[in-house]
Formats: C-alpha cells, structure tokens, sequence
C-alpha cells in the first residue's frame, strides 16, 4: 500500500557485532543491484552461521559452486532495503571490488569491523626464518582488490596504532596484501581479540593461537 515504510529485518544500530558482520560483507559479501538485497558466500558454515546471528536473523543457508576454485561453498542471501541504504551511506556498493574506498565506521567499533575484515579475506602465517637460529616470524594479512582501500585501512591503523605495515601485490595488481610483521602483528592482534568472548572465524583464531603459543603467548595475554 502506499505510503507503508519498508520493514527492516537488520536492527541498525552500531555494536560489535554488527561493525564485525560488516567487515565480512566488505571482504566476501556482495549487494545485489536491486536495490535491496545482500548476499553472502563462504566456504566457510560456521562463518556464515556467525554472520547471521551477528544480524538475528534466521534466513536459510544454501549451497552454490565457486566458479574460481569450482568447489562448494555456502551462501545466504536476504533483502532489507533500509539495511541496503545503510550500507551504501557507509561506503558500500554493488560491484565493489574493485572500487571500494573508505568504510564509514566510528571508531569504537573499528577493531570489530577489521576483525571481520580479516575473518572474510584476511590471512596469518608463521615460519621459522633461516637466516637466524631459533627465529620465529609471523605476519597478519589483510587483503582486497581495490588499492584505494588497503590504502585506507593502512592509514586508519597507523592513525590508531602507530603501526606501518607495508603493501605488496601480484604481478596484475588484481589484489594488494597489507602485512604486518611480528612485533606490529601483535599490536594489531591485541585491538581485534581484545577479550576473549568475541565472535570470529575459530579456525582463524586457533591458527594465531598456535603461532603465538610458540613464543609463549596467547592471544589473551596480547589483549
């Protein structure tokens, strides 16, 4: 009927949880041209099972086939258009890959958000460096397509934290990568997992634990 408002099923409303639940359909999440629906994949079930209740809601989770690396992965998709309009007032847009630039998050919820971020296309690892005995290096990765982006997210966390990084690419400079090495990784680490009860990727979380066991510490001893 006219004049009815569309009924939003997303309670916007700034939290942790919701900022984390963005940083996710920043990274793996896609806004449908129409104006009113979000869809999300991963081949993940416990991460799209964290988004949805990041949002409360309760929307059925289906399978599709990446067409990268032809394997199943899990999606859900649901229309809000306030919610829509919400995102797209943020920085999003339908086909953002490439032209993603800032994110509007208020500072208080960054780390949450950048916790998704890294939870949707971010990436850790760890080896022992050769050229020195007994040396352990590890380095968190946060990754995108778009140059305008990684170079906005560097520059929030060097305003934040004080900490570089540096960004490196691949030969196309189809996706750039901004690293942390050891001593900045573990700033970064300690601002996404500051206490314990947070909703993340476990695997994710368990791979740093493991790392950071190696050198004595955990992630809540960093936090």
């Amino acid at each position: 009927m006219p004049g009815i408002k569309p009924r939003g099923m997303v309670r916007i409303e700034w939290s942790p949880l919701l900022a984390y639940a963005i940083g996710l359909i920043t990274t793996d999440g896609c806004l449908s041209k129409d104006g009113r629906h979000i869809d999300m994949t991963s081949k993940d079930l416990e991460q799209i099972k964290t988004f949805l209740e990041c949002l409360g809601l309760k929307n059925k989770i289906g399978r599709k086939v990446s067409g990268s690396t032809n394997r199943y992965c899990y999606r859900v998709q649901f229309g809000d258009v306030l919610f829509y309009k919400f995102l797209l007032s943020i920085g999003l847009s339908p086909g953002k890959t490439k032209i993603l630039k800032d994110v509007d998050i208020p500072q208080k919820y960054f780390w949450d958000f950048m916790r998704g971020h890294f939870d949707g296309d971010g990436t850790f690892y760890s080896y022992y460096d050769s050229r020195w005995k007994s040396s352990f290096m590890f380095y968190t990765v946060f990754i995108s397509a778009s140059y305008s982006h990684i170079r906005w997210l560097q520059d929030e966390i060097f305003r934040l934290e004080k900490v570089k990084g540096h960004i490196t690419h691949d030969k196309k400079k189809t996706t750039y990568q901004l690293k942390y090495a050891k001593t900045d990784s573990l700033k970064i680490l300690r601002k996404m997992y500051y206490i314990d009860d947070l909703c993340c990727l476990k695997r994710k979380r368990l791979k740093i634990e493991k790392a950071l066991n190696i050198i004595g510490l955990s992630i809540a001893q960093v936090a």
